[in-house]
């Protein structure tokens, strides 16, 4: 099965942003994907938090859902619509959904990020407090899709080797990570946390980034990568925007789990 990770500049323009988001999904439809999965924020990188409300959406109705529903029933791929703010009733913020949509066209499943990014970056002048506008979601999501079985995070959930235990419990076959990574955290963590739980469940992962200077003033890191279930790295798109796509084996997995049974050996829960 081939799969794509879609990377991306997002800036403050939706129609833009999925203009990009049209153009790249062409691409990896076109080279054989099944499965793609845009970055987060890939519809909307607003100057701060407060700029959500112009763009979220009700969740199952809006102009970013028509269209990424529309390009996986038009493209027949199963996509992984990275984040987008969708209103959260009783909340003045936002979510930060990830929503699979299938080849059909309907959606499969909705992870809302758990774990937001409120933190000051050692060392350097930056601050970040993602929960200012972004409510944090509670549900441990692995969505059953025409791609396999596809546990659902995002960016800073990355950090959270336990979140990964859960989806692994329940029998995901490839890990989605789609992201905004800073430069200073992409350089320090990105390759060695991706391929840690990667390693840690025999698991592919799948991780789609932003990249480049945004309008909001943020720098991203980019390396779109694709991890094999051993822990190698088998594609990356260091800078640009554009997408890699490689392919999964299922069957090697099975194998290769069972073979080397580490997830069996787990004593401590």
């Amino acid at each position: 099965m081939k799969v794509a990770a879609l990377q991306m500049t997002s800036g403050i323009r939706v129609d833009a942003n999925l203009a990009t988001a049209r153009r790249l999904l062409q691409i990896a439809a076109g080279a054989g994907a099944t499965l793609a999965v845009l970055p987060e924020n890939f519809a909307f990188m607003g100057r701060d938090e407060a700029d959500k409300r112009a763009v979220a959406e009700v969740a199952g109705a809006g102009p970013i859902q028509d269209c990424i529903a529309g390009l996986a029933q038009e493209l027949a791929i199963t996509i992984v619509a990275g984040t987008l703010p969708l209103k959260v009733q009783g909340e003045a913020r936002f979510a930060a959904a990830s929503l699979v949509f299938g080849p059909e066209g309907g959606q499969l499943a909705r992870y809302d990020k758990i774990h937001l990014f409120d933190v000051d970056l050692p060392g350097k002048a930056e601050s970040y407090r993602e929960s200012a506008g972004t409510a944090p979601g509670h549900d441990v999501v692995v969505a059953a899709t025409p791609a396999g079985r596809i546990g659902l995070s995002v960016c800073y959930d990355l950090r959270f080797a336990e979140l990964y235990r859960r989806m692994s419990a329940q029998d995901a076959q490839l890990f989605v990570v789609p992201a905004a990574f800073t430069v200073p955290t992409g350089e320090a963590h990105w390759d060695v946390l991706l391929r840690a739980r990667a390693i840690e469940n025999l698991c592919y992962v799948v991780a789609a980034a932003q990249w480049g200077s945004h309008e909001n003033g943020r720098a991203t890191y980019g390396n779109s990568l694709v991890v094999d279930c051993w822990g190698e790295v088998i594609e990356r798109l260091p800078a640009g925007e554009g997408c890699v796509v490689a392919d999964l084996d299922f069957d090697r997995q099975a194998a290769l789990r069972a073979r080397f049974p580490a997830l069996a050996h787990r004593v401590l829960d």
